[in-house]
């Protein structure tokens, strides 16, 4: 029996032969891998419960993104000269035609790049392997054209600066010349031409500024980041000449009335050219220069440089352009059953006859044909067929406001020219102009 031999056996092995046998039997009572799985658990939706990370392990820490370093570019800038092309750019800059290729023909930012003009910049970003990786390009002070690299071609987008808007304030009193008056108050020269325009139906500005004559003027400055980067309108103004104060306030149309709504802009131009000074004004019992007769001159005689452009005093149909011995190249123009312009001896004719024609477009240039003593413009204004002093004769008004649009104006009116006698008290004795507040 195997009971038997096993107790015949040495004490020794009997201890030993027990020993493995309990231990294999504990193996066997030993529960499976899973059975000794951990139990899952079941969340409740919206409840917080802890979560325990060593967000310190190497594992984590590579996993994370990693800042990304980019070596700068290295720039060069090219000015635009006459007759030079995108192609000559980008030789002389070291650029090859395929680069060029891909740009301009990458989107229509990319395309607006051919049309380039003198005095234009460009701005050339290479990496350290010399490749294109940015091309920008100012478009104007507050608007620039960017073109990045994107793989083998590129993309362009237009970046803006944000513009602040300032109110400015300046005034004058003239005592040689308006445009002296106007550069020592700080006006631009495109400032000072705008006044000139603004009140120019009203004030003959060659013949009758006086000294003690006054103006003052509201306007826009604009800024970017701290910059001024230029003036913007006219917000209002008033000008006194010869006694008289005339008012000028801007509307939301972009037009110039008075403080009741009046347009400031007539129906005609007071004067068709911008002349240097009158040589003869309109006289009934004018001696004639050629002739020696006493002759009427039933017009006005503006002396400028020869080529100087007339331009058409009203909207209006032009009756007839053409060319006698007296009158020499001539214009003259229909501007309603009332009132017609013509306009004598000029070099060269921009206008047909038939021709629908509107105020300030150019008709002809000054010259000296027919029967004159020296090139000059002869201007005259009829109404009803009868002839008038182009210098003194009423014009009629534009399109003036009416209605709540006149009733909406005369307050903003009040308003803008209230900053005026305010702001001009503020700058009592001080020369140039006066930054105010943001608008």
């Amino acid at each position: 029996m195997p009971f038997r031999k096993l107790s015949q056996l040495p004490k020794l092995h009997q201890i030993l032969i027990a020993t493995i046998s309990a231990f294999i039997v504990i193996l066997l009572l030993l529960p499976s891998p899973d059975a000794v799985a951990p139990i899952e658990r079941k969340f409740e939706i919206g409840k917080a419960y802890p979560l325990e990370l060593d967000l310190d392990t190497p594992q984590l820490i590579s996993a994370q993104p990693q800042p990304l370093t980019t070596a700068p570019l290295s720039w060069k800038k090219h000015t635009i000269q006459s007759g030079e092309s995108l192609a000559v750019v980008f030789d002389k800059v070291g650029l090859s035609p395929g680069t060029l290729y891909r740009l301009v023909n990458a989107d229509e930012g990319t395309k607006s790049l051919t049309s380039l003009r003198p005095g234009e910049t460009l701005q050339f970003g290479f990496d350290d392997k010399q490749q294109l990786i940015q091309l920008v390009k100012p478009i104007s002070s507050t608007e620039t054209l960017m073109i990045t690299r994107a793989g083998d071609s590129f993309v362009s987008k237009q970046e803006k600066k944000t513009v602040d808007t300032q109110l400015n304030f300046a005034k004058a009193t003239i005592t040689s010349s308006f445009w002296n008056a106007g550069d020592k108050a700080g006006l631009t020269a495109n400032q000072i031409m705008e006044i000139a325009g603004i009140f120019g139906w009203d004030i003959d500005f060659a013949l009758d500024i006086r000294a003690g004559d006054k103006f003052s003027v509201l306007f826009e400055e604009r800024f970017v980041e701290g910059e001024s980067i230029g003036r913007g309108n006219i917000l209002a103004a008033t000008f006194t000449n010869l006694g008289q104060t005339f008012t000028a306030v801007r509307s939301e149309d972009g037009n110039y009335y008075d403080k009741d709504g009046n347009a400031m802009r007539k129906a005609f131009l007071r004067s068709p050219i911008n002349f240097r000074y009158v040589s003869s004004n309109f006289n009934p019992r004018r001696l004639h220069p050629v002739t020696g007769r006493v002759r009427p001159h039933r017009g006005t005689d503006y002396v400028a440089p020869v080529g100087t452009p007339i331009w058409a005093a009203g909207d209006g149909i032009v009756m007839k352009s053409s060319y006698n011995k007296f009158n020499g190249n001539y214009v003259f123009i229909r501007h309603s059953s009332t009132y017609i312009t013509k306009y004598l001896h000029m070099t060269k004719r921009k206008v047909k006859t038939g021709q629908r024609v509107k105020q300030g477009q150019v008709v002809g240039t000054l010259g000296g044909t027919g029967r004159v003593t020296g090139p000059h413009l002869h201007y005259e204004f009829l109404v009803n067929g009868v002839h008038k002093n182009p210098r003194t004769v009423k014009l009629p008004q534009a399109k003036s406001l009416k209605g709540k649009q006149k009733t909406v104006f005369k307050k903003h009116a009040n308003e803008r020219l209230n900053q005026l006698a305010q702001f001009s008290n503020l700058l009592a004795g001080s020369p140039g102009p006066l930054l105010i507040n943001r608008s």
